[in-house]
């Protein structure tokens, strides 16, 4: 079942030139939803994951029942001030400013052994941001797992040339 061919592109949307990749057509076909999970989950069968954390906001989607198939927990990345209790902080650059992720303390324990999950690597600067703040609590990062992978926009060789393993269920290469 070609997970690439239920993704909407959507031309210039934010901005001028940019080719929007949308994940709510795939989401809503049972489907497409059932097959992105279960190749996912697969994929990390056996695998010694303590648990799986998922980037605000596309990550908790595809994250949690990723970690509820494999049996660990999940962990929200959420963007500054949206966490109840006390949290680490990661300051990250954006196309136009700069943005900051957060995590709760409590969230990963030292030697946990950690999925990163979000629908779509396109610069790596979120992704990076979540690998640091995973790490600064002592957990370590096993892979860093996407639905899509933009390769023409780096991030995926941005988190390669930080150390990280890469996986993305499909790519848009050039489109």
């Amino acid at each position: 079942m070609p997970i690439k061919s239920r993704i909407r592109t959507i031309p210039h949307y934010p901005h001028e030139g940019i080719m929007f990749r949308d994940i709510t057509t795939l989401l809503k076909d049972p489907v497409g939803l059932r097959a992105t999970i279960q190749e996912i989950t697969k994929r990390y069968e056996g695998a010694k994951i303590d648990k799986v954390v998922g980037i605000e906001a596309r990550g908790f989607i595809v994250g949690t029942p990723v970690a509820y198939e494999l049996g660990v927990g999940f962990v929200p990345v959420r963007k500054k001030n949206k966490l109840p209790a006390e949290t680490a902080g990661r300051d990250y650059q954006l196309e136009y400013g700069s943005d900051r992720l957060e995590i709760h303390l409590d969230a990963i324990q030292p030697g946990d052994r950690v999925l990163l999950v979000d629908d779509l690597i396109a610069t790596g600067g979120t992704a990076l941001a979540a690998v640091n703040l995973i790490q600064d609590m002592g957990g370590e990062v096993l892979e860093c797992c996407f639905v899509i992978d933009l390769p023409d926009v780096g991030g995926r060789a941005r988190l390669e040339a930080n150390g990280q393993k890469v996986f993305a269920l499909c790519e848009f290469a050039g489109e």
